[in-house]
């Protein structure tokens, strides 16, 4: 803790500037970081999902409680378009692309600034090193022989702290930046392929408001049929007659007579 404090002095008062500088890069990283991995760390296909289960079922109630219940950008666009589902097809697509509007900028939010933050800092540690320089030049100058090595020292070390300090900040910046740039990027991909996808679900809820069974459903009812019944349907569609007709032809009864036939004998 002491060479720390030591080395912030001896870099003057640019030090102090990076220092606040690095101080505010800090917060920005771990701000963006908490939301891509807090908030914005919503299983898009999951969630989805889960829509799609509740709007089939015909629970659109349960679907928006289940949207209001996350702050995700993704349950934002869903419960704008679950919101206005009482007023018809235009009006879920609308709020839907609205919804999408306002959501991207939160992915985005503070991402750029961190770049402009490396730029300023890198200039921040150059003026440092720069202020050290003449400081130095002006010690082999002017001051006396004996004090003139000290002098040379602190302020070589004020340019080289600046300089250490300024280029530290920049490429914590710049890393931070590639970093939640494609966290942003990724998710902002993610964001727009489920507007569209809840959209279509949404408006085909509409077009088909009866609740669908899932296939496993019908499935499990077909097995449930008994295998007898089954057998006389795929016969019938085999040969197109009646189970009646054959039941008439095994016992020897005729079978009725085509309307026509009965009238030529009238």
């Amino acid at each position: 803790m002491h060479q720390l404090a030591e080395f912030f002095e001896q870099g003057g008062f640019f030090m102090y500037v990076n220092l606040l500088c690095s101080v505010v890069a800090i917060a920005l990283i771990a701000d963006r970081a908490v939301f891509f991995l807090g908030k914005g760390a919503v299983n898009a296909r999951a969630f989805l999902e889960q829509i799609r289960k509740l709007v089939h079922g015909g629970n659109i109630e349960k679907a928006l409680r289940l949207c209001q219940a996350s702050e995700a950008p993704v349950a934002m666009v869903a419960r704008a378009g679950l919101s206005r589902m009482s007023r018809g097809e235009a009006a879920v697509a609308t709020a839907i692309e609205e919804a999408l509007i306002d959501a991207a900028p939160e992915l985005k939010k503070r991402i750029g600034v961190l770049w402009s933050l490396a730029n300023i800092a890198t200039l921040i540690g150059l003026l440092g090193t720069i202020t050290g320089l003449i400081g130095a030049f002006a010690a082999v100058g002017k001051a006396a022989a004996d004090q003139r090595s000290q002098i040379l020292a602190r302020n070589i070390a004020e340019a080289m702290n600046n300089t250490w300090m300024g280029l530290a900040i920049a490429a914590t910046c710049m890393i931070g930046h590639v970093f939640l740039q494609s966290a942003s990027k990724k998710q902002q991909h993610e964001l727009e392929s489920f507007a569209l996808r809840v959209e279509n679900l949404l408006l085909d809820a509409l077009r088909d408001p009866s609740p669908r069974r899932s296939s496993d459903t019908d499935e499990a009812e077909a097995e449930a049929e008994p295998a007898p019944k089954r057998s006389e349907e795929r016969r019938e569609a085999r040969t197109g007659s009646p189970r009646g007709s054959a039941a008439d032809a095994r016992s020897g009864r005729p079978g009725r007579r085509p309307p026509a036939e009965e009238e030529a004998e009238d």
